[in-house]
Formats: C-alpha cells, sequence, structure tokens
C-alpha cells in the first residue's frame, strides 16, 4: 500500500484554520493598543509595544512548537509505533475526541490488521467551535462508532493494539477517565497494548503553549489514572519534548 503523506505545514495551518478566532481576538487587541496609546500619558506608554510584542511572540513560539511537533518531527508518520510494539497485531482499536488524524494512517502502517474507529465525540462536552470546524472539514473514517467514555461497550473480539492519540485529555473528569480505562482493558486481549500519546502539563509545553497547557492533564495525574484502572507502564517515552508517549499493558 502506498504511503499516505501529509501535506506540508499540514499540522501549522490546521491550527490556524480551527483556531482562527482566537488569532482574530490577538489582531483585535494589537489594533486596540496601537489606536488607544496616542491617548496614554507618556509614562506608560512603553507598556504598549512591550505587550504587542509579547503577544506576538507567544503566537509565534506556539505556531513554531506546533510546525516542529506536527509537521517536522515525523509524529504521524506512525513507524515508530511499529518498532516498539511487541508484535504485529490482528484488530486495532482507534479511538479519537472528533476530530480523526491517525485512522486512515495506521491502516495504511498494519494493512493486514482489522481497524475498527471509535468517536467519543459530545457536543454537550465539547464544545470548543475548533472541533466543529475539523469535525465540517474533515469526515469521519468510515464505520466510525460512536461511543460515551463512561460506557464503552464490549466488543465481540478483544484488540491487540488499542491508540489514543491526543484525545484522552478531552474526558475531564477523572473518575471518568479512569473508568474509560477500565473498559479499554476489558476490550484488550491479555498480551494487548495501550497506546497513550499526550502532551503533558509541564514546564516545556506551558512554554509552548503558556495557558493553554492547562488543558492538558500531569504526568502525576496520568500515572495515577493507570495504575488505579489496572494498567501498568512498561514503557514511556517522549517524542520531541513536547509529546510522551506511554505504552500499557494489564497488570
Amino acid at each position: 500500500m502506498a504511503a499516505i503523506k501529509r501535506k506540508s505545514l499540514q499540522g501549522v495551518l490546521q491550527i490556524l484554520e480551527f483556531n482562527r478566532h482566537f488569532f482574530l481576538i490577538a489582531i483585535g487587541v494589537i489594533a486596540s493598543l496601537l489606536f488607544t496609546i496616542r491617548y496614554l500619558p507618556t509614562s506608560i506608554r512603553v507598556i504598549v509595544p512591550v505587550t504587542i510584542v509579547i503577544i506576538c511572540i507567544t503566537i509565534l513560539n506556539a505556531l513554531i512548537v506546533s510546525w516542529y511537533v506536527y509537521d517536522w518531527s515525523g509524529l504521524y508518520n506512525l513507524q515508530w509505533i511499529r518498532k516498539r510494539i511487541k508484535t504485529i497485531p490482528r484488530l486495532i482499536f482507534n479511538i479519537h475526541a472528533g476530530f480523526d488524524e491517525t485512522s486512515a494512517l495506521l491502516k495504511n502502517e498494519f494493512p493486514d490488521a482489522g481497524l475498527k474507529v471509535f468517536d467519543f465525540y459530545d457536543p454537550a462536552k465539547h464544545r470548543e467551535i475548533s472541533i466543529k470546524r475539523a469535525r465540517k472539514k474533515y469526515p469521519p473514517y468510515p464505520d466510525t462508532i460512536s461511543i460515551e467514555t463512561n460506557n464503552f461497550p464490549k466488543q465481540d473480539t478483544s484488540a491487540d493494539l488499542i491508540c489514543l492519540f491526543l484525545s484522552a485529555h478531552e474526558i475531564r473528569d477523572e473518575q471518568e477517565r479512569i473508568q474509560f480505562l477500565i473498559e479499554l482493558k476489558e476490550n484488550l486481549t491479555d498480551d494487548g497494548q495501550i497506546i497513550l500519546v499526550e502532551h503533558l502539563r509541564d514546564w516545556r509545553n506551558f512554554l509552548a503553549y503558556t495557558f493553554g497547557v492547562f488543558h492538558f492533564h500531569s504526568k502525576l495525574k496520568w500515572e495515577r489514572n493507570i495504575n488505579l484502572a489496572g494498567l501498568c507502564v512498561t514503557h514511556q517515552h517522549k517524542y520531541t519534548s513536547f509529546i510522551s508517549v506511554y505504552y500499557l499493558n494489564k497488570k
């Protein structure tokens, strides 16, 4: 099967498109500051250019890091999964939260494996306009199954590999997240693996995304949730300084 290639700058362009309201707000703030500077006392006018520079650096820094992670690093190549897993899977479950960039890539990387795709997007919980824009532009993978995170259906056949690719942090309630991991464990073969890919709430991601880092969960919280779900971390590594990958097995 021919390799599926992402477009050049696809990750950064998606961020700009799906989150354009944030960038428009930033432009509006800068324009307002430039307009009002003439009316400010001379003693505090210096605050305006400093504020504008901080806003521009913050935006540029986030876009550069996003380009590095999503476009340059090879994160979506997925060959790194093949190198790390124990055996080639026969059945893969791929689980996302409304925006699926990996199912076609997984099928391309493991063409002989069965693939089931699950989407736990709930418009009542996930109200971010960015997700709505992404869902409108990118249709779901064929036969995607809608699920609830507090009621993952027991499948007829257990998976050898379950992928949670930058999605599980959208489960905001900790008990719900633990229960979700428990139900995934119940749908996993005895020697199967869960691959959890996440940004962490740490200083690196804070430097990259400032207050956006609080949308993620900490390393301590993830490891506590994993342990309480009856899973263990058999391997963990960084994919760039900003992405953490956990390989989980049943205890």
